[in-house]
């Protein structure tokens, strides 16, 4: 009997002590947590940020001690961010790979789903409530606002506008270490994991742009997909 209160106890202990809290979807945060475990101190870009805690990769980074930039165009997904974290900077616009306008197919104020790109509109199951014009600007423009010099970790989820947001981007100047993008496959009959397909991956603009430009495919979580820079030593 004292041989088993022992071992429950022992693990209950081990519940205790590696118990790991994410606030991703998908745990996405547990995996660049890692590549920086040794890094207390950090900085992080996070585009299309959409709110601060529930499915956010970077709050376990907040947490941590890291700071940096959050971007969304929702301005409400904003304010919620200046509430909560107030260490960050935290901007309401839209990024593209320039300054121009665009339609933004709209669903309500702080939806996840709200997005620029019409096929993607177009393959949701929602109805899109309004079409909006929006300005955009470029991520260069404003890191270069924000005197933004190496990015640790980058962020970017824009409902299928991401290749976009990565062309205007300059990424051999700020050189991010680890990037996770979203990746939305509308070949797929249904968006879901099960149905992901690595060749699709493999011949995509997006995983084709950041190869050319020094990155290498390390992980692949639901929609995530996580890129490190190839001279990235953590």
């Amino acid at each position: 009997m004292l041989n088993n209160l022992i071992k429950r106890i022992s693990i209950l202990r081990r519940k205790i002590l590696y118990k790991k809290i994410s606030y991703s979807f998908g745990g996405v945060d547990l995996l660049i947590n890692y590549l920086f475990k040794e890094k207390k101190k950090g900085f992080y870009v996070d585009v299309g940020a959409q709110h601060p805690i529930s499915n956010n990769n970077t709050y376990l980074l907040f947490k941590k001690g890291w700071n940096g930039i959050n971007i969304d165009l929702d301005y409400e997904n904003i304010s919620l961010f200046n509430l909560v974290r107030k260490n960050d900077l935290n901007i309401c616009t839209a990024l593209s790979s320039k300054n121009t306008e665009l339609d933004l197919y709209f669903y309500h104020n702080k939806s996840p789903i709200n997005t620029v790109e019409k096929n993607v509109a177009e393959s949701q199951r929602a109805k899109v409530k309004e079409i909006k014009k929006i300005k955009t600007t470029t991520l260069n423009s404003l890191l270069d606002t924000n005197n933004v010099g190496h990015i640790n970790y980058l962020n970017i989820d824009v409902e299928g506008h991401e290749l976009s947001v990565l062309k205007g981007f300059d990424m051999i100047a700020h050189k991010p270490d680890v990037i996770s993008i979203e990746y939305l496959d509308l070949k797929m009959k249904e968006l879901e994991f099960r149905n992901n397909k690595l060749d699709n991956v493999l011949n995509s603009n997006l995983y084709k742009h950041m190869v050319k430009n020094n990155y290498s495919l390390i992980n692949w979580n639901h929609a995530d997909l996580i890129f490190i820079n190839n001279s990235f030593k953590n």
